[in-house]
């Protein structure tokens, strides 16, 4: 008996940490469950700089909120280059319901701003180059983008948007961008693989198809991935990492 106790506190305890965060932010935090799709707003956040007043070639990758309940527990991740003297940006980003119609989630355009909201969700500005060490990305960025492995698409635990940016940015070091750890899918690995380098490119991580694994890095901190949802911790700047959350800076716990 005191061991079914033990064994039940641990799954009760467990359950508290993976759920307690999308259940906070679907009930206090910036998620909405009664909106539309059809009319969800796609406008420009102000982040990106202006082509026409920045010439130099720039690459930045974005996080947003997914749209509907979803957004408790994840965000889209997306990346957007613009070479030098280019006059738009092009964005680079693997779409869910593309994929769904039969044709390829992976789509690279011009249409839509750089930085603009994913279906009414702000986003947030992961990574921001200028200049040599964005040339540097973009002289690969197409040809990893096409040679990305997957066709389908998953929402959990992947592969999806997430899953996309992070294989850009395990071809590409010189990008060095630690996603979010609420960034569902960037733990699915590709080509069966168990160890990877993590995404920025400054450590290492072991993951079971995106359901179970551990990282460690620089740029990452310590993560423990369960069920696709991370928990861990950053050093530099210090952090609490929580699925549904993200980062929980040391300064507001």
């Amino acid at each position: 008996m005191p061991r079914t106790r033990s064994s039940v506190a641990i799954l009760l305890s467990a359950l508290a940490v993976l759920l307690g965060g999308p259940l906070a932010t679907l009930a206090f935090g910036p998620v909405s469950v009664r909106g539309d799709w059809a009319s969800a707003t796609h406008r420009s956040a102000g982040l990106a700089p202006d082509p026409a007043e920045h010439r130099g070639a720039i690459v930045q990758v974005y996080a947003a909120r997914t749209f509907g309940w979803r957004g408790a527990f994840a965000v889209h991740t997306w990346l957007a280059a613009k070479p030098a003297g280019a006059p738009a940006y092009t964005r680079y980003e693997v779409i869910g319901w593309r994929a769904r119609l039969g044709g390829s989630g992976l789509t690279v355009h011009s249409g839509r701003a750089p930085d603009a909201e994913w279906y009414g969700a702000a986003p947030q500005l992961l990574r921001d180059l200028r200049g040599e060490q964005a040339e540097a990305v973009i002289a690969r960025l197409d040809a990893v983008a096409a040679a990305y492995p997957f066709e389908s698409y998953r929402a959990w635990p992947g592969p999806n948007s997430n899953t996309f940016v992070a294989f850009v940015a395990r071809e590409i070091p010189q990008l060095r961008v630690a996603l979010p750890p609420h960034a569902v899918g960037k733990d699915f690995l590709p080509h069966g693989r168990v160890v990877a380098r993590t995404p920025s490119g400054t450590g290492w991580q072991a993951s079971l198809g995106g359901l179970l694994g551990l990282a460690v890095a620089l740029d990452e901190g310590l993560e423990v991935n369960l069920l696709g949802l991370v928990t861990g911790v950053d050093v530099a700047p210090p952090a609490l990492k929580l699925p549904g959350v993200g980062r929980l800076p040391a300064s507001r716990i």
